[in-house]
């Protein structure tokens, strides 16, 4: 799998030629990324795509129930990305005074195990 850069800003990366590319379980860890990123019917040639923020996680309350809701949506869109044969772990946590959710998962991708969580993803 070939996937363009982002830069810090989230942003494309251009002028770098095939520096500006990333390959192999970096790439699948980057998917992951922009498929947790997209919003809902926020890209123009799918309407029906996208993490249903807006529409069904922000406003429900924090229990078990719709923590386990939250979990299966996210743990959906991570399955969806191609190049992901499984997710081998999850684990989530609400923190209900920040009213902050944050979640971990690993990843068995085709070139590899990847770590996603709400701050970032790593590869290895």
């Amino acid at each position: 799998m070939i996937y363009r850069m982002l830069d810090e800003g989230g942003d494309y990366v251009f002028g770098r030629g095939k520096h500006a590319y990333l390959e192999g379980a970096e790439a699948v860890a980057q998917a992951i990324k922009t498929r947790l990123l997209l919003l809902y019917a926020e890209w123009w040639e799918d309407r029906e795509d996208g993490l249903p923020l807006w529409e069904r996680i922000l406003g429900s309350s924090g229990s078990d129930e719709n923590l386990r809701a939250v979990d299966a949506i996210f743990a959906e869109r991570i399955s969806g990305t191609k190049g992901v044969i499984a997710i081998t772990g999850y684990n989530s946590s609400f923190d209900r005074d920040a009213r902050k959710y944050s979640f971990q998962a690993v990843v068995q991708t085709l070139y590899g195990a990847v770590l996603v969580s709400s701050n970032g993803t790593e590869v290895g």
